[in-house]
């Protein structure tokens, strides 16, 4: 974004010659985080940004300084166009200040390590935790070195979404689903005479979805606006009405229960005869001939296996759950991390806790038909059929007496080869698994970043054109896959290494 405010700031005084300045880490002057540190550009303090504790914009509001730079990439960032600009290199003191500041740095960085190994009488624990530091901080600048790289190698522009008011939670959705391929594939192939036929066209979510897609990935704007499809949503839900938070998980299900139910409308065998959509790369329809299956069920939909098993006389009961996503419980976090930041949890363990064997309490007792009374039971999860895409939802928020809190572990997670062979239903006839593969590939996942349930903000990382990208609202800047896995996930999105059509060919 062009900002028209770097005009008015002629000057720019070097913020390390003033007394006091230089610090050996880049540390918020209020809550001394270290994590995404900002630097006022009019009064050179520190601050964190919004996916720390904000005070960045705590400054901004109480002092009128609108213009702030990434202390570790070097970005501008202007709150009053709330965006992150583009145009700084037109103006010298800009060049010159990032030119400064890089070297600064990279000067203070090499005199602290020589500093450190040159001095007997540090503890050699500290020598060796501070040159750790310090080569931590070194890798760090060399992984924004080759973000630039990268940066040049993708040819394909990629285009944000303007927040409306707090709308991050939609725009997060958005981004994940426009880059999952099989799913803007069907909406960018999809006709329009097919939206027109659907009932309801005052509060049509299909057609205003087509649209938004479509300007995605045509990347002819840095920016886009959801406006239309956002108030198509704030007809049909009242819930979604007004500009309060919202949480991401509660509107991804409603937007795929919507589509399911606006493309159930319409006769599927009709249309597969005069508009054949197959996925890209892979010889399958998207759409089924069952009148019952849309778009949605065939990418999105899998089904589990709830097994109930009387305690007492063994008798068991078999039920078949469809799903669109699979909410995963996440390890509680213990005393030393409670941070997260020395979490050993993986993915996998959510799994086998969700599809692990589970003996149900007093107060879930089953009502055996054999015993003919209720009897204390044990509960199993099974995937009986395999999607084409698994949407994972980790469990981060819990109620706690009368308030909710979030767990804010970090789960490691693979961006390759997720194997899903261990939970599935084996030597099933008709499962979904037998014919195709069960290993997956991350194509996107929303990330929730600050501590509180009804604040806090959320971004999406996902691939666009084989590219990673992080999507922050308007902001689209492209990562690596190592920025990518130190995320804390909320919701996973992975796409089968060889798709299934709905009735089991590959």
């Amino acid at each position: 974004m062009e900002c028209p405010h770097l005009k008015q700031i002629t000057k720019i005084n070097n913020p390390f010659i003033k007394e006091g300045l230089i610090l050996t880490n880049f540390e918020c002057s209020v809550c001394r985080s270290k994590r995404n540190t900002w630097m006022c550009i009019h009064c050179g303090i520190l601050n964190c940004d919004r996916y720390a504790n904000d005070h960045a914009n705590c400054h901004f509001k109480h002092k009128n300084h609108i213009i702030f730079i990434d202390c570790h990439s070097l970005s501008i960032y202007c709150y009053a166009c709330d965006d992150f600009v583009i145009n700084e290199n037109c103006y010298k003191h800009f060049r010159k200040l990032r030119h400064i500041l890089h070297r600064e740095n990279s000067q203070l960085i090499r005199h602290i390590h020589n500093k450190v190994i040159d001095d007997d009488d540090v503890d050699d624990n500290d020598k060796k935790s501070t040159i750790n530091h310090v080569n931590r901080h070194q890798n760090q600048i060399q992984k924004h070195k080759n973000k630039r790289k990268n940066s040049q190698k993708c040819q394909f522009k990629a285009s944000g979404l303007r927040n409306l008011g707090n709308t991050c939670f939609m725009n997060a959705v958005l981004q994940s689903l426009c880059n999952i391929q099989l799913f803007s594939y069907y909406f960018k192939e999809l006709p329009n005479s097919v939206c027109q036929s659907i009932e309801n066209q005052d509060t049509l979510v299909t057609k205003e979805l087509r649209k938004t897609i479509l300007l995605l990935w045509e990347g002819g704007k840095s920016v886009i606006s959801p406006e239309s499809l956002f108030t198509v949503i704030w007809k049909i839900v009242p819930r979604f009405r007004g500009y309060q938070p919202q949480d991401a998980h509660e509107f991804l299900r409603y937007m795929l229960d919507r589509l399911h139910t606006e493309l159930s409308s319409f006769n599927h065998n009709q249309y597969q005869q005069q508009h054949k959509i197959y996925s890209p790369n892979h010889n399958i329809s998207i759409l089924s001939t069952n009148n019952k299956s849309t778009m949605v069920t065939s990418i999105f939909g899998g089904i589990l296996q709830n097994e109930v098993r009387c305690l007492i006389c063994g008798n068991e009961s078999r039920k078949h759950d469809p799903f669109f996503d699979l909410s995963l419980d996440i390890p509680q976090p213990s005393t030393q991390d409670s941070n997260g930041s020395n979490s050993n949890y993986l993915l996998t363990d959510c799994l086998s806790k969700f599809t692990e064997l589970e003996e149900l309490g007093e107060t879930e007792l089953y009502n055996c038909p054999t015993c003919k009374k209720k009897q204390r039971s044990s509960k199993k999860f099974w995937i009986r059929r395999l999607p084409n895409v698994l949407c994972l939802h980790l469990k981060r928020f819990k109620w706690s007496d009368c308030f909710r809190s979030k767990l804010d572990v970090h789960i490691r997670f693979p961006i390759k080869d997720l194997d899903m062979s261990p939970f599935i239903l084996s030597n099933i006839h008709g499962t979904r698994n037998s014919c195709g593969s069960s290993l997956y590939d991350l194509a996107a996942i929303i990330v929730h970043h600050g501590n509180g349930v009804g604040s806090g903000h959320y971004t999406s990382y996902a691939t666009h054109h084989d590219c990673w990208h992080h999507f922050n609202d308007s902001s689209v800047t492209i990562c690596n896959e190592d920025t990518v896995m130190k995320s804390k996930a909320y919701i996973l999105f992975y796409i089968r290494r060889q798709f299934v059509s709905i009735n089991g060919s590959t």
